[in-house]
């Protein structure tokens, strides 16, 4: 295993190690910001639940300007934009670990750090795939991505740990965060330019492209039902507390590993159609097992299955590589890829600040039962994607 992996990497080149080892210290980075956020924002400025919803907005915004960003720094080239949005997203970590105790300071820390993330979220994809022969997008993205969520596991493996006999200071954890972001910099920057080359295109927004406009504005909806909504139903309606919402995390994290490098491969041998086609019906089932089974079945098998419509919920978001493969094999020309990915980051968050918003409200005038409506919002959102994805063509 060991031998194979190391030839693999042998082979693929120079490029492609220091590719690797970026996703590597991004994983690590991202197990930091998993781990100690949310404590952090509890242990130093006391939150309620007003003020943490309205983090969500610092939080998100970047997204809806990410094509902007883009935009304006096209004229660097994309592999130079995600050694400066590493670069951001480190010097955000460490202004968290280092601010005073102001709301207002760390809204501005939160939003440089988000916006370096958001940037890099479509170039990633679009700098992966030049990794790869014509046919080996999602094997190669697949392989990517199952780097980095390796390296999240084990740092939350270690960090864990650690955490059970040390308290560490948050300003230790920001610093180690922020450095490990400035590792993945460094790694990207090492990369020989020609790789990627540079571009003048600016902004892209095309006719041809429309069916993955659509794609990415259904997807802001949908990710917010396991970013928000699924995770709310285990804690509020079960009342499950953090051990077991960490033990799916690591049950979600640790499939990754396997299932991203698989839904790579079927993306390659089977087509983007079928596997998009199949992650809609996917969720179809999903919402509706949320929103009926609490209803429907004893309370510990209710939770039971929903916790598992869960793990599947949140696993089947790998098929993001999938709308990334679908796009660069229908750009008309190859400089479209970057800009068209990140606007699809833009559009998605529009949907991705509205749902919960709409679907906060139905939960609340629904009362003990408000989750039904939510989830069958969810479902017809899902079935709005089967049938755009329906019309793909087959050979896409």
């Amino acid at each position: 295993m060991i031998t194979r992996i190391k030839n693999h990497l042998v082979s693929q080149g120079r490029d492609y190690q220091f590719f690797l080892l970026a996703q590597i210290f991004l994983g690590l980075a991202l197990c930091i910001d998993a781990s100690a956020f949310n404590n952090y924002l509890k242990d130093v400025y006391q939150l309620g639940v007003d003020q943490r919803t309205f983090l969500e907005f610092p939080r998100e915004v970047p997204g809806l300007l990410a094509s902007v960003f883009i935009a304006l720094l096209a004229v660097m080239g994309d592999l130079r934009i995600t050694v400066l949005a590493n670069v951001l997203a480190a010097v955000g970590f460490f202004a968290l670990g280092i601010i005073p105790p102001v709301y207002g300071i760390m809204l501005l820390a939160v939003f440089i750090y988000s916006t370096g993330q958001h940037i890099f979220m479509p170039l990633s994809n679009t700098i992966g795939m030049g990794f790869a022969k014509e046919g080996q997008f999602g094997k190669v993205l697949g392989r990517i991505s199952a780097a980095n969520t390796t390296a999240l596991v084990l740092g939350s493996l270690v960090l864990f740990t650690v955490l059970q006999f040390v308290k560490v200071p948050y300003v230790v954890l920001f610093s180690l965060g922020g450095a490990f972001f400035l590792g993945a910099a460094m790694m990207l920057f090492f990369i020989s330019p020609e790789h990627i080359k540079k571009t003048k295109v600016r902004w892209v927004f095309k006719k041809e492209y429309g069916r993955f406009y659509i794609m990415s504005v259904l997807w802001g909806a949908r990710k917010q039902i396991f970013l928000t909504f699924a995770p709310w139903m285990l804690v509020d309606y079960f009342h499950q507390g953090l051990s077991t919402m960490t033990g799916l995390f690591f049950t979600i994290a640790i499939l990754g590993i396997f299932i991203k490098p698989l839904v790579g491969r079927l993306t390659d041998s089977l087509g983007t159609k079928k596997v998009l086609s199949f992650e809609a019906l996917l969720m179809v089932g999903v919402t509706l097992v949320y929103a009926f089974a609490p209803g429907l079945l004893p309370a510990p098998w209710a939770f039971f299955v929903i916790a598992l419509c869960y793990v599947l919920d949140q696993s089947s978001s790998s098929v993001t590589m999938a709308r990334a493969i679908y796009v660069r094999k229908i750009a008309l020309v190859p400089e479209d890829v970057s800009p068209t990915l990140s606007l699809g980051v833009s559009l998605d968050h529009v949907t991705s600040i509205l749902f919960p918003v709409l679907g906060g409200m139905l939960w609340y005038a629904g009362g003990k039962q408000g989750y039904i409506m939510v989830f069958l919002l969810g479902t017809f959102v899902a079935l709005v994607n089967y049938f755009v994805v329906r019309g793909i063509k087959n050979k896409e």
